[in-house]
């Protein structure tokens, strides 16, 4: 049962992905950037949840670390994009909430790297 909200969770992120990619415009360097490493770390969960070693757990340990950090600047970086756009997403609450999402939408996904790193 649990194998299946790890599945439905993969395809949450990716669908996620996908909508964000169609809805951002001409795609730059960070957002194909971050299509690269979201790959990357899905690949890393597929592993995880379905329990078969897809390169070895040195690699997963960069991959976590890494991924993690990008995730994080890139997600205050798209809080200063929007913060031009909507002035609602400005100040300490924007960040609050921008913090906040970030830990909820990606925090099952690097909870289940590093199990699968360490």
């Amino acid at each position: 049962m649990e194998q299946i909200f790890w599945f439905i969770y993969a395809a949450f992120l990716g669908t996620a992905t996908v909508g964000f990619i169609l809805h951002s415009g001409p795609l730059n360097f960070p957002v194909k950037f971050d299509l690269v490493v979201s790959v990357i770390t899905w690949i890393g969960l597929f592993g995880f949840v379905t329990q078969n070693q897809i390169f070895e757990p040195i690699v997963w340990k960069f991959v976590f670390f890494g991924g993690l950090a990008w995730d994080i600047i890139f997600a205050f970086k798209l809080k200063k994009q929007f913060e031009h756009e909507r002035e609602e997403v400005a100040g300490p609450t924007g960040t609050f909430f921008v913090a906040l999402s970030t830990a909820l939408f990606l925090g099952p996904l690097y909870y289940g790297l590093f199990q699968y790193a360490f």
